[in-house]
């Protein structure tokens, strides 16, 4: 598979991802900030790191395509990120995904008058803040950290084969 090194790298980021998902439901639903729906987004790759990870340790063959799958899914989570921040900052207009809170095609008028009603959280709105930053901020700078990790191992991966 890979070198000691690599796979110590793996594992951080198995733990991060996991950490990451474990603090985002924390905060929901211990400390009952509410996120909103690009921060649901957001979640989607570290739930999906973990499967990736823990799907190459235990088949142990194709190391090279789960690490460019990963690499993939945290360009993924760093564009997402970007795009939130520049909402959260006024550079970027809020989108429709934002403003929706269930994406099924058949809505009748009743469930939308309903969700209209609702109080749904804008994404320009930072409700959780960790030394000042927005976790938004904090996932650009983790999903940047692992590309370049990530990127090392995969550039590396043939050497260490």
């Amino acid at each position: 598979m890979f070198n000691f090194k690599a796979t110590l790298y793996l594992k951080i980021i198995l733990i991060l991802s996991l950490t990451a998902l474990i603090s985002a439901y924390f905060i929901e639903y211990v400390l009952g900030h509410q996120p909103c729906n690009l921060c649901l987004i957001e979640r989607i790759p570290y739930g999906l790191s973990v499967a990736l990870i823990i799907t190459m340790f235990i088949f142990s063959k194709n190391g090279r395509f789960f690490v460019m799958m990963l690499i993939l899914t945290f360009i993924f989570s760093f564009v997402i990120s970007i795009y939130h921040l520049g909402i959260e900052q006024g550079f970027i207009q809020e989108s429709t995904v934002c403003g929706v809170k269930d994406f099924t095609e058949s809505m009748s008028k009743e469930d939308l008058i309903k969700q209209l009603n609702e109080k749904i959280v804008s994404c320009k709105d930072v409700t959780f803040r960790i030394f000042g930053l927005s976790l938004t901020s904090i996932n650009i700078v983790i999903s940047l950290f692992f590309i370049i990790t990530l990127g090392k191992i995969y550039t590396t991966y043939e050497k260490n084969r």
